[in-house]
């Protein structure tokens, strides 16, 4: 889970699918052209060809994070057998920004409740989160650009409708997003097993973020210094983890509880 740790640490970088894969140049062009939502984009190292690093340089003043790698992992990745060295991953879902979640909130008259997903790589997790957040009636989902799942076909599925209505903002820096969140009224809740105070005893009825940590490590350590307080979900059996999309359920309908004061 994010707050607790479910083992050694492994690579957080998520694997990649094949659904929502777009190779080679003109397909990139078309889909940067009609401004669909561009996650990553793989290209072969070392490439001096200028139409395709001014190509890359495009995707990347969109909003896409570059990824040079080996010639031969592009061959291994291609389903066509002609990436021309590129292949991109395309969101399932445009993103939203982080202005617009609180516009969402301060639309219904409610205080925000958002979730802050760090470096989660599992798309089903992200799925799942996003999926509880809507029923909880969140108002959005925060993810970071690197070292994190974005918004897959796996992630839509997982998600069960819930990314049609979630709003999902992708950010540059964690770290940068939850100080704009303090400066405009929104405590920052992070889950840790090892939490200062039990999630009963916090006031997640003002404007409130749950941060929700990477499924091996939990809360990276910058982030966990940033939070407001650190919140433990109590454990009363033999197992004393969760996962991530489990714990986002519990602190959601607590602060749910909480809001039907």
């Amino acid at each position: 889970m994010s707050n607790f740790r479910n083992g050694p640490r492994r690579d957080t970088t998520p694997a990649e699918e094949t659904e929502g894969q777009l190779e080679g140049r003109n397909a990139l062009t078309e889909a940067l052209r009609s401004g669909r939502a561009v996650d990553k984009v793989f290209i072969a190292s070392g490439e001096i060809d200028r139409a395709l690093q001014r190509l890359a340089a495009e995707a990347k003043e969109a909003g896409a994070v570059i990824v040079p790698v080996d010639r031969r992992k592009l061959d291994a990745m291609s389903t066509t057998r002609s990436h021309q060295g590129v292949i991109a991953l395309v969101a399932a879902h445009q993103y939203s920004t982080v202005d617009e979640i609180l516009s969402a909130a301060a639309d219904r008259g409610e205080e925000p409740l958002i979730v802050i997903c760090d470096e989660l790589s599992d798309p089903h997790n992200l799925g799942a989160i996003m999926r509880s957040a809507e029923c909880a009636g969140a108002h959005g989902v925060i993810i970071p650009k690197r070292r994190s799942v974005g918004l897959t076909a796996t992630v839509a599925k997982a998600s069960a409708g819930a990314i049609e209505y979630m709003k999902v903002a992708r950010v540059s820096n964690i770290n940068n997003t939850i100080a704009e969140l303090k400066q405009k009224g929104v405590w920052v809740f992070g889950a840790a097993a090892e939490g200062s105070i039990p999630m009963y005893q916090a006031n997640l009825s003002v404007p409130a973020a749950i941060v929700i940590g990477n499924e091996g490590d939990g809360i990276s350590p910058l982030v966990r210094k940033n939070c407001d307080v650190i919140v433990s979900i109590p454990m009363r059996g033999s197992i004393s983890s969760l996962n991530a999309s489990a714990a986002a359920s519990i602190l959601l309908y607590e602060a749910v509880r909480q809001r039907l004061k």
